[in-house]
């Protein structure tokens, strides 16, 4: 059977292809491959400067031809590779094989056995890996993560003065405004964010065991780990661990996971109280003419946006969970359950992808019900209480905190009526008392 959106196992695949297609650049098999091609090539083109004796005729006036092995590689390309694979049972050294005849075409026959020198494969996957992983969180999950952050600050901007009766231990609480209570979330997840940039993206480049040993013994005068670092930090703009085992140990990789759970927690939060919100009736939302909210019941508008985001977030922080829990470990210089493990990186950030534009699409459908949040509000004086016994501290009224206890602590509906009523019975001035009788639940709502 073909594979297609309707035959693949996982829904990243399948499902929800759409939403995580352009992560195929980064994630594929193909993607892995195509940037194993470009370490190789970018190795071979800073080699050439390193002083070897046998590359020093080297100009750089290959480099773009070299360079257009990876700027022009293609599915072709790779299927060559994987069909080398199959021979080798290696899948680095079939990309050394497609490199080496892509060179004699050039007729570069001389220096072939300059391509992948002096190096293990995980020198390839180390640095190929982390460098897609870049790319694709600057490409693809910040921007994305941008658009959700902006599109809860323009809602937070539109509901700046829109009182909202809060909740704490759901019970009715002292009012806020709604456009604070998303500005909550634009914060958090900017903050959070902000701490996930601050993550080196690390690599490993250091031979065998990561001593450089085979640089060493062939050319003993050079630098090699000024020569590592260069090209780690330099050309491939990420971050050269310095002391490795044959693997990179992947703890600012692991850094970055937890971070991304982090920010994956604030949104299931938000996403809980939006869905709350819904079922309180303080949100309607948008109704596409054709769809289908229940197949039973005809009325429905199910908040299905957030409820997707919720649980494809809950799967992407589970495998976040287990990349950060197990890439750290492995036996004495390195054993092989990174490898396998490291090529499911892609599936928690699409994962995220999904929950992120369900999230987004689905703030984008909510209709404020503005008389829910004013019935609400009507409903429950008694949160006027605190603003009522604060001002009488102020005051020096003896025991204001148990005088209102005693009047709003009952199952007794307390009305504006009941507090105005109150109020005239307290022995303070009448400046006093109009202060008191001017705060309602819409306008006790702070800074």
């Amino acid at each position: 059977m073909a594979l297609s959106s309707l035959t693949a196992v996982s829904p990243v695949d399948g499902r929800y292809h759409h939403a995580t297609l352009e992560l195929a650049g980064y994630f594929s098999e193909y993607a892995l491959i195509k940037y194993r091609v470009f370490i190789e090539v970018e190795y071979f083109i800073s080699l050439c400067g390193s002083g070897i004796s046998q590359l020093q005729h080297f100009d750089g006036s290959l480099n773009n031809k070299l360079r257009d092995i990876y700027n022009h590689f293609s599915l072709a390309d790779a299927q060559w590779i994987k069909d080398k694979e199959k021979e080798t049972n290696h899948d680095v050294k079939a990309v050394e094989y497609f490199l080496k005849d892509k060179f004699e075409t050039l007729g570069l026959v001389d220096s072939l056995e300059f391509i992948h020198f002096g190096l293990t494969s995980q020198d390839i996957n180390n640095t190929a890996i982390p460098y897609s992983w870049k790319e694709a969180l600057t490409k693809v999950y910040i921007p994305e993560l941008n658009i959700l952050i902006a599109a809860l600050e323009q809602r937070a901007s539109e509901w700046t003065t829109t009182p909202m009766l809060a909740h704490t231990h759901g019970q009715p609480a002292s009012p806020t405004r709604l456009g604070k209570e998303i500005r909550v979330f634009t914060e958090r997840l900017a903050n959070q964010l902000r701490l996930l940039e601050q993550i080196p993206n690390a690599a490993k480049f250091g031979g065998a065991t990561g001593n450089f040993n085979a640089h060493k013994v062939a050319y003993p005068q050079t630098d090699w780990i000024a020569f590592g670092n260069a090209f780690v930090n330099d050309t491939l703009g990420l971050h050269r661990s310095q002391t490795t085992t044959q693997i990179e140990h992947y703890d600012h990789f692991a850094a970055q996971c937890d971070a991304m759970k982090r920010i994956n927690n604030i949104m299931i939060d938000l996403c809980r109280d939006i869905w709350t919100y819904i079922s309180m009736d303080y949100f309607k939302q948008k109704i596409t003419k054709g769809q289908i909210g229940s197949s039973a019941m005809p009325h429905k508008v199910n908040p299905i946006d957030f409820e997707n985001a919720e649980g494809n977030l809950g799967v992407a922080n589970a495998l976040f969970e287990h990349l950060a829990a197990k890439l750290p470990i492995s036996r004495l210089q390195r054993d092989l359950t990174d490898s396998t493990v490291l090529r499911n990186i892609g599936v928690p950030m699409a994962h995220t992808l999904i929950a992120l534009k369900s999230a987004t699409r689905g703030l984008q459908k909510l209709i404020l019900n503005e008389e829910a949040l004013k019935a609400d509000l009507e409903r429950n004086w008694a949160v006027v209480a605190e603003a009522i016994q604060t001002v009488l501290r102020r005051e020096g009224y003896p025991k204001p905190y148990e005088t209102l206890k005693e009047l709003t602590r009952t199952n007794e509906t307390v009305t504006q009526e009941t507090i105005a009523a109150f109020v005239e019975t307290l022995d303070v001035g009448e400046g006093v008392k109009m202060e008191l009788k001017a705060i309602t639940p819409w306008n006790y709502t702070g800074v």
